[in-house]
Parts: structure tokens; C-alpha cells; sequence
């Protein structure tokens, strides 16, 4: 029996603010949380991109010592949202340690600024005492499932865990994997994200891959510049978002508050190149989420695109939602405020999707001032719409050829 999954929690760290308030605000204004890369050694020998989508405010943690010890800032980023979904959705503790609760969580990679110390000891090292170096619980803060399991270890969680480490993909994948848990009746919830930290290991192999934007490195509010006839490639940013997807009854006997519906998902692989976009990988894509959702896609009011501003990603997905949605739904492209934020994109663009879906607004796509005449066949959004969005899809590509798309709704 197919189950309905809704949606009871929702929080983001983003480089355009932390929370609802902060981000709708930034929304609302047009706010760019681009900014200079910091210095280190790596810059200034080989990086040509010096922009990034920073989170540059204070973040009070105010986690223990024993859950701190193993956690490096992708897994801070992670257990703070989390604890702010399990606060919003308002679980009770005999519940989060059921086995009825699971965890569906990931980054890129670990920790890169832990995973850089240990080589730089490994490899700078002339002696055997200076291995002493590389701390015992290094490979725990920059092993890829890091985010999930200090997720289950602070809170107690005990049902499944899945964490997906499928780059760009990782977020919307694991909010995915975790619907198809709870509408299948494998967990009755699921704390579903992903988060990725700052670091210019990152923007080194983009930048290595002429992917970087670096025509704006004066002018960071300026790029990334999705769609845009004048853009040159996408930013890298940080952050983390979290979920909490539950079954409808389950959320409705206790009496939570149901922020919207999760109601499709599609993920499938290209096939073929692991890096170069693919036009009928990601049109089948669309496709299939829209028939898992058993939805008319003419009736999708907003698509929130992956939209990196990389010269052929942005076509060829324009060309995509053109072929399956035709020119019906509003189309944005939200990491022009955040830099694409990695991992946590997915789940980073489904809550600020859910957030304007509250508040009754479409957000603009930033600095897109001429569209590319070859990205013109689909309805773009340049200024702040003032209306009501009932049906939205969340599109992410990852390089390995994977592709996702979430469909939700405004809960009725």
C-alpha cells in the first residue's frame, strides 16, 4: 500500500541566511551571498575562480563534547539543521529512537578540511612521531557518511540509514530515497539532507575543469548568472539543509504541523559521458517523475532548475523542461543566490521552494538580465512575482551522470 508522505520540518544553512526568516528575506531583497574566496596557499598557485557562496554569520552550536569530538564542519553543518527539524517537527524521543525514525544525509566527501590535514601529515612527515598528527577520529569526521551517522549518534536514531555521495545529487536523492522509505511503509519518518563545507580543494577541481565562473571575480554579487546570455560558469558555495518527511496519518494522529506534501521522484543515470549533461537522460527524467507523481505536467506552476550558469548544463535543461513541461511553469534558477552549494543543493532549493510555496512569492533568478536566446523557450522569472505556487519541481544533475527531480505541493 502506497502511503502519503508529507513534510513536518524544514531548515537550511545557506549562504543567503540561516532559517526561514533570514532566507525569505534574502529572497524577498534580491540578497547575493556571493563573496571573495578567502586566501590560502592553493589561490594564489592555481585558482582562477576567486568567488564563492559563503555562510559567513556565527552559528551557535551548543552540542556536548562526546558528539563534538567526531565531527568536522560538513558534520556540524548537518547536526545543526537536523536538531532544528527534530525541534520543528516536533518528535517525541520514545519516537526518534523507535527504529520507526531513519536518517537519509550526505556530503560530497567527508570533511576536506580533515581529509586535506591527514595527507598534508602523511606525506610532509620525515619522522614516524610526526604521524601522531592525523588524530584518531580524523577518518570518522571525513569518512562520505560522516553527516549521517553523527546525525544518528547525537540524537539516538536507530532506523535506517542511507547516505547517498552522489555529488550534486546527494540532497535530493537521499529527500527521494527517504519519500520512497516512508510511502512504501519502511519507516513512518525519515530526517532526510545533505550539507557540504567550505573549502578551495572544491573550487580547485571545477575551476581545474574550466567550470568555474571567473569573469566576476571583482563583483561577486554579480555571478553565477544562470541562463543568462553573459555567464561563465557556476560558483561553489556551502551549507546544509534537513527535512522531515512523514506519513500523512502518523502526522496527523499527533497533530504536527504539515508544511507540504512530497508527491514524486525520479533518478535515473545518463549512461554514457560522466561529465557533459544529456538531453534525453534528463528529459526521461522529468518524465519519470512526473508519472511517479501520477501528475499532469502542465499543471507544475514552478521549476526551480539545477541551473549551474554553465554554458551547455543551462541549455540543455532548458531544452528538457521546454520538452516535458512545456512553457507553462515558471522556471528559476535559485543557486544565483547561493553558489551551488554541492551536496546540500537539493535539499538547500526544495526548502527555499517550500518556503515561497508558504509565502505565496516567486524569487527572481539573480543577474539574469538578458536571457540566452538559447535558453528562451522556457518562462523565466527577472523580477518577484506575487502569487500563489500550488505544484513544484526541484531538478538536480550531477556530474557521474545522475539525475533527480521532486515534485511537492502545498499540503490540502
Amino acid at each position: 500500500m502506497e502511503r502519503r508522505v508529507v513534510i513536518t520540518g524544514a531548515s537550511a544553512i545557506t549562504p543567503i541566511g540561516h532559517g526561514k526568516d533570514q532566507i525569505v528575506t534574502s529572497l524577498l531583497n534580491g540578497v547575493s551571498g556571493i563573496k571573495t574566496l578567502r586566501e590560502d596557499e592553493l589561490i594564489s598557485r592555481y585558482i582562477h575562480s576567486r568567488v564563492y557562496g559563503t555562510v559567513d554569520y556565527p552559528i551557535e552550536y551548543d552540542f556536548k563534547r562526546n558528539h563534538r569530538k567526531t565531527m568536522g564542519p560538513v558534520a556540524y553543518y548537518a547536526c545543526q539543521v537536523a536538531k532544528e527539524v527534530l525541534e520543528q517537527s516536533g518528535q517525541t524521543e520514545e519516537f526518534i529512537t523507535s527504529g520507526r525514525l531513519g536518517v537519509a544525509f550526505g556530503s560530497i566527501h567527508g570533511s576536506p578540511t580533515t581529509q586535506r590535514n591527514i595527507y598534508h601529515v602523511f606525506f610532509e612527515a620525515k619522522e614516524k612521531s610526526a604521524y601522531q598528527g592525523i588524530g584518531a577520529v580524523d577518518y570518522l569526521k571525513s569518512m562520505v557518511h560522516t553527516t549521517a551517522v553523527n546525525i544518528t549518534k547525537m540524537f539516538g536514531i536507530t532506523g535506517r540509514v542511507i547516505s547517498s555521495g552522489t555529488a550534486c545529487t546527494t540532497s535530493s536523492q537521499s529527500i527521494g530515497y527517504g519519500y520512497e522509505s516512508v510511502k512504501f511503509g519502511m519507516q513512518d519518518a525519515m530526517l532526510c539532507g545533505g550539507a557540504d563545507e567550505y573549502d578551495t580543494i572544491t573550487v580547485a577541481v571545477f575551476d581545474n575543469l574550466l567550470a568555474c565562473s571567473t569573469a566576476f571575480n571583482d563583483t561577486p554579487h554579480k555571478t553565477p548568472r544562470p541562463f543568462d546570455k553573459d555567464r561563465d560558469g557556476l560558483v561553489v558555495g556551502e551549507g546544509a539543509g534537513a527535512v522531515m518527511l512523514e506519513e500523512y496519518e502518523f502526522a496527523k494522529k499527533r497533530g504536527a504541523n504539515i508544511l507540504g506534501e512530497v508527491i514524486g521522484f525520479a533518478c535515473n543515470n545518463n549512461g554514457g559521458d560522466l561529465i557533459l549533461p544529456n538531453l534525453k537522460g534528463i528529459t526521461n527524467t522529468l518524465k519519470l517523475g512526473v508519472e511517479n507523481a501520477n501528475f499532469n505536467p502542465q499543471d507544475v506552476g514552478l521549476v526551480s532548475a539545477h541551473a549551474t550558469a554553465t554554458k551547455m548544463g543551462d541549455i540543455i535543461e532548458a531544452q528538457a523542461i521546454s520538452d516535458v513541461f512545456g512553457d507553462n511553469p515558471h522556471v528559476i534558477g535559485l543557486k544565483s543566490y547561493t553558489g551551488h552549494t554541492m551536496a546540500a543543493c537539493g535539499a538547500i532549493e526544495t526548502i527555499m521552494t517550500l518556503y515561497m510555496m508558504q509565502e505565496g512569492f516567486i524569487a527572481p533568478t539573480l543577474n539574469l538580465e538578458e536571457v540566452d536566446e538559447r535558453c528562451a523557450m522556457i518562462k523565466h522569472v527577472q523580477k518577484t512575482l506575487q502569487q500563489p505556487v500550488e505544484t513544484a519541481a526541484i531538478q538536480n544533475f550531477a556530474f557521474g551522470g545522475v539525475n533527480t527531480i521532486l515534485l511537492i505541493k502545498k499540503f490540502s
